[in-house]
């Protein structure tokens, strides 16, 4: 019997070659195919594989040798540690490059039909302060950096020995190499913060460590003033952060809504139904924390972060703030969904509103429509909005927004389409001219799909968060229709994520 081939861990100098998907890099090795995190093309590296298949592998990089020219300084010094914004360290016009070259990839390699001329991506003018919506996390176990590791490991041992290291999935750190900076959050070593607690963003990958912010630069002001006062209160007044494993703690989340017309609205959110401490914290932020145009608070005691089956409070203000795209207003809560970033979606829908080539005698149908917000928008060139959606809550809010508009052209219906959009429903609102569908990152149920190809409306507009899974869609839908139409927009810059929107045209007998 031959001896087992010893499992290969640690690469050593290895090119990092291209892109991937998901916002990793790739290199070759041993005939297969290694992804790799936090990395550029042109890097040159040691790798840590926590995946190690027979034609793949996946690991992060363990030590730098060399560093890509491609690569920029990146802007947020938590870069190495908070998941939020994965490249950084990638110029923002060459993230644009690969974005639409991954549009590319995906339509050529999965929906195998033919395509134009895909349009050059549309990409923000603002790459930071574009967030409209952002949580903040409060914790006990405070994400340990790996400055603040080497310091706590250069220290004594406290007479009390912390609770053991954590090791990055699927082996073990090596000791020796300690003047390697491990630059994944997996590979960081997190023993309990005790202390005041963090107050940030959950590090990557790990559900109770929390990476302490100063400075986010996601989301405009007051976003970092509002976080800082709470947790300066809570520190001052004994107030307990949340521990997530034990599940008890006071001050929990705060969910910010930071909108263009300048509404603010802050939802704080609690592990603790002590009312007298809720309105001593809200009453010290009103004060304190100018620019907020309404305070709501959640009481959550549930296990978990959901907040759709709880009832936010109004402590002062509207309880809600109103946002623009172009002249349409609309109303969003605490529990409402909106799109992220204001002035991309305004691009999205205008594409989205282009591709539908609408004349003012269309019917048309917005599936998966939310709250009413593509529908709306582009109604002024529509005979009739009719919008499906499987949310009742997102339902009423479309309502609403259709009345804040002064719509009496939109109609918004609850049930999933294969059951809402039947021969009695086309007899009672007519059969759709277009349809915008706009599904969650799983893509469309294929059910669906074979929906829309009875239905054979003439145009389709599909709007995708994922190219791969509209691709997988696209290619079931090349049975009556042809791709006419196909621009990428960038709604989140330094991370993997994009929008792409296709045109759709109904085959001709």
């Amino acid at each position: 019997m031959g001896r087992k081939r010893k499992k290969v861990r640690v690469l050593e100098r290895i090119t990092v070659e291209d892109y991937a998907a998901e916002g990793r890099s790739l290199a070759r090795w041993d005939g297969k195919v290694v992804f790799i995190e936090r990395t550029v093309p042109g890097d040159v590296v040691d790798v840590y594989l926590f995946k190690n298949k027979k034609d793949w592998a996946e690991g992060y990089p363990l030590k730098f040798h060399e560093l890509s020219p491609r690569r920029v300084q990146p802007f947020c010094k938590h870069f190495d540690d908070c998941g939020g914004c994965q490249w950084q360290m990638v110029p923002y016009k060459e993230q644009l490059r690969f974005k639409q070259q991954q549009v590319a990839d995906a339509l050529q390699r999965i929906a195998k039909v033919s395509m134009p001329e895909i349009s050059p991506i549309l990409g923000a003018k603002e790459d930071k302060y574009f967030r409209n919506k952002l949580e903040y996390t409060f914790g006990t176990h405070k994400y340990v950096t790996e400055e603040e590791f080497q310091k706590r490991k250069a220290a004594p041992p406290p007479p009390e020995a912390e609770a053991p290291l954590n090791p990055p999935a699927g082996g073990t750190l090596d000791f020796s190499k300690s003047e390697e900076k491990l630059l994944v959050s997996e590979s960081s070593l997190i023993p309990p913060s005790g202390g005041r607690g963090a107050a940030g963003f959950h590090a990557k990958g790990l559900f109770d460590k929390i990476v302490d912010i100063e400075t986010c630069y996601l989301q405009p002001e007051p976003s970092n003033r509002v976080r800082e006062a709470i947790r300066e209160y809570a520190i001052a007044n004994q107030l307990s952060f949340y521990d997530v494993r034990h599940h008890t703690g006071f001050v929990r989340n705060v969910q910010l809504r930071v909108c263009t017309t300048g509404e603010v609205m802050a939802n704080v959110i609690v592990g603790e139904n002590e009312p007298e401490k809720i309105k001593l914290l809200l009453s010290h932020l009103e004060q304190t924390v100018p620019g907020v145009t309404t305070w709501v608070y959640t009481i959550n005691t549930k296990k978990n972060d959901s907040l759709y089956d709880l009832s936010p409070v109004t402590y002062s203000g509207k309880g809600y703030v109103i946002e623009k795209l172009e002249d349409f207003q609309f109303k969003i809560g605490p529990k409402s969904f909106f799109q992220t970033n204001t002035r991309q979606a305004e691009q999205l829908y205008r594409i989205t509103r282009d591709f539908a080539e609408l004349t003012g005698k269309e019917t048309l149908y917005d599936l998966y429509c939310g709250t009413g917000s593509i529908g709306i928008f582009v109604s002024g060139k529509a005979k009739k909005i009719i919008g499906v959606e499987m949310i009742e809550a997102a339902i009423a809010d479309a309502k609403e927004n259709a009345a804040l508009n002064n719509l009496t052209t939109a109609e918004f219906f609850t049930g999933d389409v294969m059951d809402v959009c039947n021969d009695d429903f086309f007899a009672a609102h007519g059969k759709p001219d277009v349809i915008i569908t706009d599904p969650p990152r799983a893509g469309m149920h294929e059910k669906l799909v074979k929906k829309i190809l009875e239905i054979s409306a003439p145009i389709v507009v599909y709007v995708s968060c994922n190219p791969a899974t509209q691709a997988r869609d696209l290619r079931l839908l090349d049975e009556k229709y042809a791709v006419t139409k196909v621009q990428p927009v960038d709604m989140f810059p330094h991370t993997h994520h994009i929008e792409n929107v296709v045109q759709l045209n109904l085959k001709t007998p």
